[in-house]
């Protein structure tokens, strides 16, 4: 009889784990909208994520052996691509990836004060118009951008204007109507910041000049000894006869980086060192943007995913959320939401973070982005490529990185090994360089602590992608203790709202609901796929886990 009993028991419970998978399936189901607003983004540097294609390893005599973390170390496009198709960025809940720049970079080495460095990062371009070998192919690159858009997934390059890279016994640099070599920034107002190079040797792009200006005659070799100068010359003075632009230095560049959109379809840039150069500047990058994004919907109207507008969102460092619209020089304030911006990356965040519980930080990021930011965004982080004061920079706090950056107001930026706490602390590693260590995929293989840590960014970064309200709705708080909040979220014909409860009980718990959901609704939470019925304003659950995470199942 106790056997019976037993075998009842077990049915039950896999018929009701059955239903839940089932109900939780239905939430699924039902087609999100995609908004840049709630986008989830996967920050990578190509060359350190996955490597695809071995045999691309070395190319230009790059052999010199480099400082540690300073070389090229084989990551690669095709790598990306791998791991679209094994679905690892679904799982993740990702709706887009932003690639380090692919470019082709300086064929030779520097030394910065660190060691031989070669340009791994791809900040260091020597020609705009080809993909380095290191990285791959353009079709490779053509693979990736399909590969990604079947998967839901945006595409967001990065995008260099204010210089190239620095100089070389192979890379010489541009001719001075091109570039300024001779006064280095300050940063103590705007033209100090604007009209000098970042550092010493990295020629900076006379960004404000609109005289006419050749092609350097390092490029036009290089082009012709690859067969391509009539077809590129060709294709400038298509462009400039269409745009009506001077032949100046800025617009070369816009013209090139744009053909990857018109060519591939690329969804949006990531716009780099923003604030070292005149805002207009990315005004007219925008305008060119959008006419190339819309020349390959148009080209390809089988394969466009949406009506979401091309997406910039730009590196202003040290710009902060809580300066709104405007970002402060000190003798002038910029608005670059104004001149093209869809989004500002917020370097603020890890202070928030540190120094706020979620409910101030919550609150705080709802209202500002409600209000002085209401129709644009911003793209909080906690770790990035070269911010070496990182939020929980020993990674003794991934579950709580991950919990307050999915779940804050705004954009999420996930660098790559924030999911698997990849460490940023590396022996031998001098500067930025310990920022930017291989993915530690073997750990997310073999190590039992990295894959549940993984499975925490896994569970929230769904329930983000699956609802418009957690990063792109207005945030309530329902209950201080435990601690729960509502976030709703409605424009056009669209609606969604969900209930997440944090530091809430292991075990039995009780939690208000307010008004989004009604008596007798069935929630989902998706944390612990367990399906719960509202009474009386409230739900009544037990699950092991202290996060809660509730969907209406429809």
């Amino acid at each position: 009889m106790k056997k019976q009993l037993i075998l009842i028991l077990l049915i039950s419970l896999i018929a009701c784990s059955e239903k839940a998978q089932e109900n939780n399936k239905k939430t699924m189901d039902i087609k999100t909208p995609f908004v840049w607003e709630n986008a989830n983004i996967y920050f990578l540097l190509t060359d350190r994520f996955n490597n695809g294609n071995p045999d691309n390893d070395v190319n230009f005599n790059r052999t010199k052996e480099a400082s540690k973390l300073r070389g090229f170390e084989g990551g690669d496009i095709i790598g990306i691509t791998k791991k679209i198709e094994e679905g690892y960025f679904t799982k993740l809940g990702i709706n887009a990836i932003w690639l380090t720049p692919i470019v082709e970079q300086i064929h030779g080495d520097v030394d910065e004060g660190t060691g031989v460095t070669y340009g791994f990062h791809g900040y260091w371009a020597k020609d705009w118009t080809a993909l380095d070998p290191n990285f791959g192919t353009k079709e490779d690159l053509k693979k990736l951008v399909e590969t990604a858009h079947k998967n839901g997934i945006r595409i967001v390059l990065d995008g260099v204007i204010n210089h190239t890279g620095p100089v070389t016994k192979v890379d010489p640099v541009w001719p001075n109507d091109w570039v300024r070599t001779d006064v280095q920034c300050s940063y103590e107002d705007f033209e100090s910041t604007v009209m000098c190079t970042l550092v010493k040797n990295l020629p900076d792009i006379k960004t404000e000049s609109n005289d006419n200006v050749e092609i350097p005659t390092a490029l036009a070799e290089k082009w012709k000894k690859e067969g391509r100068y009539e077809q590129e010359m060709k294709e400038l003075d298509a462009f400039f006869a269409r745009t009506g632009y001077p032949r100046a230095p800025r617009f070369y560049i816009m013209k090139w980086l744009t053909d990857y959109i018109t060519e591939f379809g690329v969804d949006g840039y990531r716009a780099d060192t923003v604030k070292h150069t005149e805002e207009g500047v990315w005004g007219e990058f925008k305008k060119e943007c959008e006419y190339a994004f819309a020349e390959w919907k148009k080209n390809n109207p089988d394969k466009v995913l949406d009506n979401n507008p091309f997406y910039l969102v730009g590196e202003v460092y040290n710009y902060g959320i809580g300066g709104a619209q405007l970002y402060d020089f000190g003798d002038r304030k910029v608005n670059y939401f104004e001149n093209g911006f869809n989004s500002l990356i917020n370097f603020e965040f890890k202070w928030n973070a540190a120094n706020n519980n979620y409910e101030g930080l919550f609150s705080r990021y709802s209202n500002i982005l409600n209000n002085q930011l209401k129709g644009f965004g911003v793209l909080n982080y906690a770790t990035s490529h070269d911010d070496g004061e990182p939020y929980d920079k020993e990674r003794k706090k991934p579950y709580n990185t991950a919990t307050k950056l999915l779940l804050c107001p705004g954009a999420s930026q996930v660098y790559y090994g924030d999911e698997s706490a990849r460490s940023l602390i590396i022996e031998g590693a001098v500067g930025d360089a310990t920022l930017r260590s291989n993915m530690n995929w073997d750990a997310i293989e073999n190590n039992e602590n990295t894959k549940h840590i993984l499975t925490h960014w896994q569970k929230l970064g769904q329930f983000r992608n699956n609802h418009l309200a957690v990063g792109a709705g207005v945030h309530k708080m329902l209950s201080e203790s435990p601690y729960v909040f509502e976030r709703t979220y409605s424009k056009d014909n669209y609606a969604d709202a969900v209930v997440i409860g944090l530091d809430v009980p292991e075990g039995k718990k009780e939690l208000t609901i307010g008004t989004v959901f009604k008596d007798g609704d069935t929630l989902l939470d998706t944390y612990s796929n367990t399906k719960v019925t509202v009474k009386k304003g409230k739900v009544l659950m037990s699950t092991p886990y202290s996060v809660v995470l509730l969907e209406k199942i429809n």
